[in-house]
């Protein structure tokens, strides 16, 4: 067999156990987003706990990204990969017995810690495989794999939750996961640990933690628990701003730092950062407001949801496949990255415009553009990031870019929500006059739902009677509109961040191989040092020609 041949088997085979991961991860997060509507409405809860179910993951997955891109530098990379996984699954499956919302919150942040693992290692393991320029290619089957569940995932939830109940659709990955345990353990070849002694930074981890989990809490807090300006925004803010400035002293002073921050000196690696974020908003933001947007504002059921969302998919499967398999035949990468900005930008604006009777060709060319910028930005930017790093470092620099996309989809997702659910309260207020006449049409039933919508809890608007329900959609659709122009300035920043980018060639070698170049170009230099600093034992005399006297000989011997 060719080594031409040998070579796609040899990548395949442990890569189809790293994507069967990925897919369970994927899976397991996007089979509920079609049903956290129903999922809230049934555990009493508001528009701000359907806020917090979704970024509690999020700040775990941010959290925990850099500790394991960490480990994965330190320890065997194959083992931490199958431990996030039972922890992912383990924590997916105890969420299908949540009685509250406060216990489901608890439950999916626990969910994120294993997302993370999964989110980080897939990405260093798959470096350690396969070459940077050969890596675009299979970045598209990570892309592929992502659209799959990403597009399986809620109709498959819509269809359980319309049939048998929402909880069967935390239980529905618990095969699928056996099934990549044994996968990983059989194909997945064993990395080389590091000899360092691992030491995780745990104050690094606590500041971390502090800082964001106060910010997330204000931003989703304030204007309803609390007022904008007041003690408590006075006391969050500055209790994350002094966190987040004591995480940048004792990451500068630590051994082995969370972050380190001698990373931001590499302009690609920077910048990279800057783009993941706005990657982050759109990409989450898009996943949780267009499901709700769908059912709130054009009173689709989830099932119904999930079908039309299908064409933010296809342009994320699409774009994601065939930009990397361009990047792997022709090693340009930087024009697809630039076109996925844009497109990103545009995509986001052209949905802050939508309303409940928007024409659905035009919100699915919206959804469309949006995806296709997700797809060729996401996975490439950790490309370019990997092919510039350092083989030593190449576990924490990947991490380091997932981390600050995962950051930024939480925080953008709470600045989301929360100018959703400020957006809604208004437009309640200011609808009360078309409310109080649409529920005097309904005659002794008015009541019973007038209890309905001032009960707190989001109202499922697809049950609503055709006059109330027309007003409720108007006025999430206005809501969920005005949450997607956030996204907007930062997509804005994400093209000027991607304009800016070197645009360095890919190499040709995998990880490993980086590295044993590395340590043979320092043992090539090291040993002529190290021959230019013996000494001589003895002294020979020399005459005429140079040679030495038989008296030099014998004296010597």
């Amino acid at each position: 067999m060719s080594t031409v041949a040998a070579a796609p088997r040899r990548v395949l085979a442990p890569l189809s156990g790293l994507l069967l991961g990925m897919f369970v991860s994927m899976i397991a997060s996007t089979v509920v987003s079609t049903s956290l509507p129903v999922i809230v409405h049934d555990l009493g809860g508001d528009q701000g706990v359907f806020t917090w179910v979704v970024t509690a993951t999020l700040l775990t997955t941010a959290i925990s990204t850099p500790i394991w891109g960490k480990l994965a530098d330190l320890v065997d990379r194959k083992r931490l990969y199958q431990i996030a996984l039972v922890v992912f699954v383990l924590a997916t499956a105890a969420a299908g017995f949540a009685q509250d919302p406060g216990s489901l919150i608890a439950f999916r942040a626990v969910q994120g810690l294993g997302a993370g693992g999964l989110a980080a290692l897939s990405q260093v393991l798959m470096a350690d495989i396969i070459s940077p320029r050969e890596r675009g290619r299979y970045m598209g089957l990570f892309g592929a794999v992502m659209a799959v569940a990403t597009v399986g995932g809620p109709l498959l939830g819509g269809v359980i939750t319309d049939s048998i109940g929402w909880r069967w659709n935390f239980f529905v990955s618990l095969p699928i996961a056996v099934a990549a345990l044994l996968l990983v353990q059989r194909t997945v070849p064993r990395g080389t640990p590091s000899t360092r002694r691992p030491r995780i930074d745990v104050v690094g981890i606590v500041l971390l933690s502090t800082a964001v989990s106060l910010l997330l809490v204000w931003i989703t807090s304030a204007g309803s628990a609390f007022p904008w300006w007041g003690t408590e925004t006075a006391l969050m803010v500055g209790g994350a701003v002094l966190a987040a400035v004591l995480f940048v002293i004792v990451e500068l002073r630590a051994s082995e730092p969370l972050v380190p921050l001698t990373l931001f000196r590499d302009r690609t690696f920077s910048l990279s950062v800057v783009a993941s974020i706005a990657t982050g908003i759109a990409m989450f933001g898009a996943s949780v407001f267009l499901g709700q947007y769908m059912q709130m504002a054009r009173g689709a059921t989830p099932t119904e949801a999930g079908l039309m969302t299908i064409p933010m998919i296809a342009g994320l499967l699409l774009s994601s496949v065939g930009v990397g398999a361009l990047i792997t035949r022709f090693g340009v990468w930087k024009p697809y990255l630039v076109l996925g900005g844009i497109l990103l930008t545009a995509g986001a604006a052209l949905l802050s415009t939508i309303r409940y009777d928007t024409d659905f060709v035009l919100v699915s060319l919206f959804m469309a553009m949006l995806g296709a910028g997700v797809g060729m930005t996401m996975q490439n930017l950790v490309l370019i990031v990997q092919n510039s790093a350092r083989p030593e470092e190449i576990g924490v620099a990947s991490a380091g870019v997932t981390f600050f996309r995962s950051l930024g989809g939480t925080v953008g997702v709470s600045l989301m929500g929360a100018a959703l659910a400020t957006r809604v309260t208004d437009l309640f207020a200011g609808a009360q006059d078309r409310i109080v006449a649409a529920l005097a049409e309904l005659g002794p039933d008015g009541a019973q739902w007038a209890a309905t919508l001032q009960s707190g809890t989001l109202p499922q608007v697809s049950t609503l009677p055709e006059g109330l329900r027309v007003i409720v959609e108007d006025i999430y659709a206005q809501g969920i509109s005005s949450a997607f122009l956030i996204a907007v300035p930062f997509a804005v920043v994400s093209v000027i961040a991607i304009l800016l980018l070197p645009d360095a060639p890919l190499s040709g070698m995998t990880t490993s191989e980086r590295r044993d170049a590395a340590e043979a170009d320092l043992a090539t230099v090291a040993v002529p040092q190290g021959m230019a600093g013996l000494t001589a034992t003895g002294s020979v005399r020399v005459v005429d020609g140079g040679a030495p006297t038989m008296e030099d000989r014998d004296r010597d011997e």
